[in-house]
């Protein structure tokens, strides 16, 4: 089941569910947020309610999606409840990528990278046994629910920054309850965007080249992650081309951590179980364009895609004027 957020021609807010084409309303709710909501509260599975919910008026995603409507899959009302997290080095070659940034100094455990350190770790132990704590991800805070740009929005870069690229990515989404239990509501394909040339001047400006925007949706995945997801992720040109594609794929069965392990890493901060918060949570790729040394100007365009989550995300590069002034004595 895809559940996607969008507005109507009046402007106010909607869910539904994704048939093919077709946006199918659903009625009682608004938000996906509320859905959920009501689902955690009444003890009922989210795609169940979703269902018997599903009303008669209908909608044509690509209308919708050409009017700039479309919402991020979901979101919260005040954007400081909204954490969005990652945890990065989690998939088989996923290291190839970042090692060659932070530059692999020998073969041995004892003068490889840390980067590679820590994705051997997570081969070795970030699949655990049933009721095992695995090893820890790497793990890293973007932001709050205000950088999160949904399908067809612009994708600011601050001009300080020293590259924009994309990380094609599959977020976890959820709501804590309010007994602090956090409820996964869903995935969502998500460009994680960083600035790769920052981090590969120190890794440990790793925390500041995550601090940028990121790409959502389009649409909700309602249950469990297929355990192979394959993708493409694109580059589009100022004169609407690709001018460089390379697949991509997720899921466990392509991972060095397991979900649960990914999960358990990050929810058990009593920070992050805070009642009726929202979670955006991503879990790493393996594929970058800057790895092959391209370069995303301002103007072109970021797209992922992945059949199992429906339409694509694409997102265009914009740079965006520093809001910094100097800090004031008072």
């Amino acid at each position: 089941m895809l559940i996607v957020q969008f507005k109507n021609d009046a402007g106010a807010r909607r869910i539904g569910l994704l048939e093919q084409d077709t946006i199918r309303e659903i009625d009682g709710f608004d938000t996906t947020y509320a859905l959920a909501q009501h689902a955690i509260n009444s003890k009922t599975a989210l795609e169940a309610l979703a269902a018997r919910s599903a009303g008669a008026a209908t909608h044509s995603y690509e209308a919708v999606a050409k009017a700039g409507r479309i919402l991020p899959p979901l979101d919260h009302a005040d954007p400081a409840h909204c954490y969005v997290t990652g945890t990065g080095l989690t998939h088989l070659g996923s290291a190839d990528a970042r090692d060659a940034m932070h530059k692999k100094i020998g073969g041995d455990v004892e003068t490889l990278s840390d980067s590679m350190k820590m994705f051997r770790m997570g081969v070795e132990g970030g699949k655990p046994a049933a009721g095992q704590r695995g090893v820890q991800p790497e793990w890293f805070y973007k932001g709050d629910g205000s950088i999160v740009r949904a399908a067809g929005q612009s994708l600011p870069m601050p001009e300080f920054a020293l590259d924009g690229g994309e990380e094609p990515e599959i977020a976890g989404l959820y709501v804590i309850g309010a007994d602090g239990q956090p409820q996964r509501v869903g995935f969502a394909i998500g460009n994680e965007f960083s600035d790769h040339i920052t981090e590969r001047q120190n890794y440990l400006y790793l925390a500041h080249s995550k601090l940028r925007t990121c790409g959502l949706g389009p649409a909700l995945l309602v249950g469990e992650l297929p355990a192979h997801v394959s993708g493409t992720s694109r580059i589009i040109g100022t004169d609407g081309k690709v001018r460089w594609e390379k697949p991509f794929v997720s899921g466990e069965q392509n991972m060095s951590h397991t979900i649960a392990n990914l999960e358990y890493h990050h929810f058990k901060y009593g920070l992050f179980t805070r009642p009726g918060d929202v979670h955006i949570h991503f879990f790493g790729t393996a594929t970058l364009s800057f790895a092959e040394n391209i370069s995303v100007a301002p103007g072109e365009a970021f797209e992922v895609e992945a059949p199992a989550f429906g339409p694509a995300l694409r997102n265009t590069l914009v740079v965006e004027p520093s809001t910094y002034t100097k800090v004031n004595t008072l």
